[in-house]
């Protein structure tokens, strides 16, 4: 019998959102995230010529895409790292930094990859838990120790939507080492629309020990084609490339991601639809008495037990609707097509009368 490292006999494998058909046929997924929207014409283009050229190896290096995010950002090119999805840059950062000596500090419950790459990376995890449903930064800083390398700051929180202010998080830094290395994981960034949630690339231009990641798959739709970016000062980038599988970020990734960029404004106006649909499934949440936190993602959180959580993602999928049961803390429900979530709030308002 092979032998492999003890770590995997208790570590547990990603579960990612899944779909649902009803028994007439109807199927909602707002279990992952994803943008409703097809790719842009342009974007489909690109995709198409870059099609005819993957009979040869992608550019290692991604000069092309690396270029256009470094103008996008006005950021030197040594700046920016790339990987296959964001979550496949932070096990690059996890790589970095991860041996048996080092910690990494994160909020729980965040993003859930984020144990499971700290065990592989061979650090240690050290969660330190949401107070509601936001980060508590100043046990955050509290838990910081000689060992400690890294900080993970989900900002947006995913799975909860919350978003951390500028005062916040300005004073939290000033607690940092200087050492450590933070990383703002900023996947939901452009669904946010309160002013006072900073954007990172401010921190990153001011403090070398902050580098923020980011990704096409939310906000760009690119979610099927894996492209994931950080952005960081020079040391901090080029330990990253170190660690990215030689190859990761396929040509088509490439190609889209760059004509993405080109077709930012166009993006925009479909952010704008998830947004104000946002608002209207909170506020209607809210007036079928819900629970709902204030969430500057694609999603919204209702806090429930895991009996009840999974009786009401259950729900759910007999009409059709993915939703993302989270036990055993709650279920997360992502933006859709006005259809999608006109489906689940129906489900959502039958459940609590029920």
């Amino acid at each position: 019998m092979p032998r492999f490292r003890a770590i995997l006999d208790d570590l547990p494998a990603y579960k990612p959102g899944k779909a649902v058909v009803s028994a007439d046929g109807r199927s909602y997924k707002l279990s992952s995230n994803e943008s409703p929207f097809d790719p842009l014409p342009s974007v489909v283009d690109a995709l198409a010529k870059a099609a005819r050229e993957v009979n040869r190896y992608p550019d290692p290096g991604a000069a092309a895409l690396t270029a256009a995010l470094a103008e996008r950002y006005d950021v030197p090119a040594e700046h920016v790292a790339l990987g296959a999805g964001s979550v496949s840059v932070a096990q690059q950062l996890f790589e970095t930094v991860g041996e048996a000596s080092a910690e990494v500090i994160f909020a729980w419950r965040s993003f859930e990859a984020y144990p499971l790459l700290a065990g592989l990376s061979g650090s240690t995890a050290v969660p330190v838990p949401l107070v509601g449903e936001d980060h508590d930064l100043d046990a955050m800083a509290a838990a910081v120790t000689p060992r400690t390398r890294m900080i993970f700051v989900c900002n947006p929180n995913n799975p909860t939507g919350t978003a951390i202010r500028e005062s916040d998080l300005t004073a939290f830094l000033d607690k940092v080492p200087e050492d450590v290395l933070v990383v703002l994981d900023e996947a939901y960034r452009e669904y946010v629309r309160d002013a006072e949630v900073p954007d990172g690339i401010g921190y990153y231009r001011e403090r070398p020990n902050v580098a923020v990641l980011r990704t096409f798959s939310k906000a760009y739709g690119l979610a099927g084609l894996r492209v994931g970016y950080l952005i960081g000062h020079a040391p901090v980038a080029a330990a990253v490339r170190k660690t990215m599988t030689p190859f990761a970020v396929n040509h088509l990734a490439q190609a889209a991601a760059v004509a993405s960029l080109a077709a930012e404004a166009e993006l925009g106006e479909r952010v704008e639809v998830v947004v104000k649909e946002r608002s209207r499934v909170r506020d209607t949440l809210i007036a079928q008495g819900w629970t709902v936190p204030q969430t500057e993602a694609n999603f919204v959180w209702l806090r429930m037990d895991d009996e009840k959580g999974a009786a009401f993602a259950a729900a759910c999928a007999e009409v059709g609707v993915a939703v993302r049961h989270y036990p055993p803390d709650g279920v997360r429900i992502s933006i859709g097509t006005a259809e999608a979530n006109d489906n689940f709030l129906s489900a959502a308002e039958g459940f609590r009368k029920g």
